[in-house]
C-alpha cells in the first residue's frame, strides 16, 4: 500500500469496465463507450482515434496498430498486425544507386503506408458493437471544434518545433505563427476532421482509396516518394496467433514478427535464470541483470527480427529455454557480458490504451507514428500526418531488415497480454520507442518479483541501457549509478522520462478490475 503521505497516485477499482490511456479525455471517451454497451474493441478504438487528434507527437491516423485481445477474458488470444509496407517500388539497390545507405528520419523514403486505419476496423469487425462511425465522433469534434493541450504534448511539442518547422506543411497544420502551442492552448484541425468524417463514412476505402489516398500519395511523390495509389489500395491487416513465455506461473503473450515482442520474451526468459525478489528494486544488482538480459535481448532482436512474410525468423528456437540459459550463463554481476551493443535509433512517441469491458473482454491496444511527429510530412490537403516507420529498415542486401517491396519493417510498438490458467490476467503496456520491451519487463517484474501493485510498478523509477550508455531515470539513487559504474557500466542520468505505460490488473475471484496509469504522461484510468 502506498504511503499517502508521499506523492503519488492511487490504483484506480472498478466491478464492470475500465480503461487506461495517456490523456484523460482520452480515457472518459472510452468509458463512456463501455457504458453505452461498447466492447473493450469499441472503447479502444474510440480512445486511440481521439488520441490521435490530441496527442499528435505520438500517433494517428497516418501511423500503425497492433492489438491483443481476448474474448471474454478466456480461451485463445488473438494478434492483430496494423502495420504498413514499403512501396511496392522500394528495391534495396534504387536507395543505394543514389547512395542513401540509411533511412533518415525525416525523409519521404520513411513513409511506409499507414495501417491504423484497417487495424481498427478489422479489430471492430472481429470484436466490436458499435460503428466505426459512432466511434470516430469525439475525435471529429475534438479536431473540428478544438481541444486544449495537455502539459505532456505541449513539451513535446516544443521539444520538435524545429522538425516541424523544417516539414512539408507541416509549419501550416502544426504550428501557430511558426512557434509551438503552449499547455492550455486550444487548437483546431478541421482538415483533419474533414478526413475522419470521410472515413467514418466510408471505412477504410475512404482513407485508403478515393480522394484521402489520391492526396497522400501526390503529397509523398512531390517529395520524390515511390508510393502509389495501388500501395494504399493493397495494404491489410494480419491476424495470427500471439508468441509467448511463462514467467512465475503466468504465461506472457506479445505479438509475432515483424513486431518486437519477442525481445521482450527473450529478456524475461534469461531474467527467469535468477531470482530476483531479494534484491532492492533500485539496487546495482536488479539493474544490472535487467542491463545485462536487454543487452543479449537486443542484440538478437537486431540480428533476427524482421518480416516474416519476406524472412525466416526463427521463433521457436529464440524462444526455446536454451537459448536464453546461454546468455543467463555468462552474467557476472561484477563485469558486463562482452557482446557489442547494437542499437538503432530511438524513437519515443507512441500511445498505449487498456480496455477490459464487463463482460471481460481484454484489449491490449496501441498505436503510432513512429517518431515524434514521425516524418514531419503532413499530407497537402487532409492534415495527415505521415509515420516514418520506415527507418526501421536497413539498405544492407543480405541483412534480414533489409528494405524490399511491400515489405514490413521491424517495429517496436508492443501490446502485451499476461494470462493464467487460461483467463486474462493483465492487459498492459509501455510506451516509448526503443524502450518498450525493457520497460515492459522492468513493470512486470516490479509486480510479479517485487509484489508491487499496477501504479507502483508503473511508477518506479527506470533505467534503459542504450547505444553502450546505461541512462538512469532522477529517481534512482546515485549509490546505485556509482555501484553501476563500478561494475563497468556507462551511466548518465536521462534527458527524458523513459516512456509511459498502463495496465488493468483482472481479479476474477473478487470480480474486479484494478487500473494504473503513467506519471510520466498526462493519463489516467478510470472505471464504473
Amino acid at each position: 500500500m502506498r504511503n499517502f503521505q508521499l506523492a503519488g497516485r492511487s490504483t484506480v477499482h472498478a466491478l464492470n469496465g475500465m480503461a487506461a490511456t495517456s490523456h484523460p479525455q482520452a480515457t472518459l471517451a472510452a468509458i463512456e463507450v463501455l457504458k453505452a454497451g461498447g466492447t473493450a474493441a469499441d472503447a479502444a478504438v474510440a480512445a486511440c482515434a481521439l488520441l490521435g487528434v490530441i496527442e499528435p507527437q505520438s500517433t494517428g491516423i497516418g501511423g500503425d496498430c497492433f492489438a491483443l485481445y481476448m474474448r471474454q477474458g478466456r480461451g485463445d488470444v488473438i494478434s492483430y498486425n496494423g502495420s504498413g509496407r514499403a512501396p511496392e517500388a522500394a528495391e534495396a539497390a534504387w536507395y543505394l544507386e543514389r547512395r542513401i545507405t540509411a533511412i533518415p528520419l525525416t525523409s519521404v523514403h520513411a513513409v511506409t503506408v499507414p495501417g491504423a486505419v484497417d487495424a481498427w476496423a478489422r479489430i471492430l469487425r472481429d470484436h466490436g458493437r458499435l460503428s466505426l462511425d459512432r466511434l470516430l465522433q469525439p475525435a471529429i469534434e475534438a479536431a473540428e471544434h478544438g481541444y486544449v493541450v495537455a502539459p505532456r504534448v505541449a513539451f513535446d511539442w516544443r521539444n520538435n518545433v524545429e522538425k516541424l518547422r523544417k516539414g512539408a506543411n507541416a509549419p501550416r497544420y502544426l504550428l501557430r505563427d511558426n512557434a509551438p502551442p503552449a499547455a492550455g492552448d486550444v487548437i483546431r484541425q478541421p482538415e483533419l476532421a474533414r478526413t475522419l468524417r470521410i472515413i467514418a463514412s466510408e471505412g477504410p476505402d475512404g482513407f485508403y482509396k478515393g480522394a484521402v489516398a489520391e492526396d497522400m500519395v501526390d503529397t509523398l511523390r512531390g517529395l520524390g516518394g515511390l508510393h502509389t495509389l495501388d500501395d494504399f489500395a493493397a495494404h491489410t491487416t494480419e491476424t495470427s496467433t500471439p508468441i509467448g513465455t511463462a514467467y512465475k506461473g503466468y504465461e506472457v503473450w506479445q505479438c509475432p514478427p515483424n513486431g518486437p515482442g519477442l525481445t521482450m520474451l527473450v529478456m524475461l526468459n534469461v531474467l527467469s535464470h535468477f531470482d530476483l525478489t531479494p534484491l532492492a528494486p533500485l539496487g546495482v544488482e536488479r539493474l544490472h541483470l535487467e542491463a545485462e538480459a536487454a543487452r543479449a535481448a537486443y542484440m538478437m532482436r537486431e540480428t533476427h527480427i524482421a518480416d516474416p512474410a519476406h524472412v525466416d525468423v526463427d521463433v521457436a528456437r529464440i524462444l526455446a529455454k536454451e537459448f536464453a540459459a546461454g546468455f543467463a550463463a555468462k552474467i557476472r554481476m561484477d563485469g558486463m557480458l562482452d557482446i557489442p551493443d547494437v542499437w538503432p535509433r530511438p524513437n519515443p512517441s507512441t500511445i498505449y490504451v487498456t480496455v477490459v469491458d464487463k463482460d471481460r473482454n481484454a484489449c491490449s491496444f496501441i498505436n503510432s507514428i513512429a517518431h515524434p511527429f514521425g516524418s514531419g510530412i503532413v499530407s497537402n490537403k487532409t492534415g495527415v500526418l505521415m509515420q516514418n516507420r520506415g527507418v526501421g529498415f536497413r539498405v544492407e542486401p543480405g541483412h534480414p531488415n533489409c528494405i524490399a517491396p511491400r515489405k514490413r519493417p521491424l517495429h517496436t510498438i508492443i501490446p502485451c497480454m499476461v494470462t493464467k490458467g487460461g483467463r486474462a490476467a493483465m492487459p498492459f503496456g509501455v510506451m516509448g520507442g526503443q524502450y518498450q520491451p525493457v520497460g515492459q519487463c522492468h513493470v512486470l517484474t516490479n509486480m510479479l518479483d517485487f509484489g508491487m501493485d499496477v501504479q507502483e510498478a508503473i511508477d518506479l523509477p527506470r533505467a534503459f541501457h542504450y547505444d553502450g550508455l546505461y541512462q538512469l531515470e532522477d529517481g534512482i539513487p546515485e549509490s546505485t549509478a556509482e555501484a553501476l559504474r563500478a561494475i563497468g557500466h556507462r551511466v548518465s542520468r536521462a534527458k527524458l522520462p523513459w516512456g509511459g505505460g498502463q495496465a488493468i490488473w483482472i481479479d476474477w475471484d473478487k470480480g474486479t478490475l484494478t487500473g494504473g496509469s503513467d506519471p510520466r504522461k498526462d493519463g489516467c484510468a478510470l472505471g464504473y
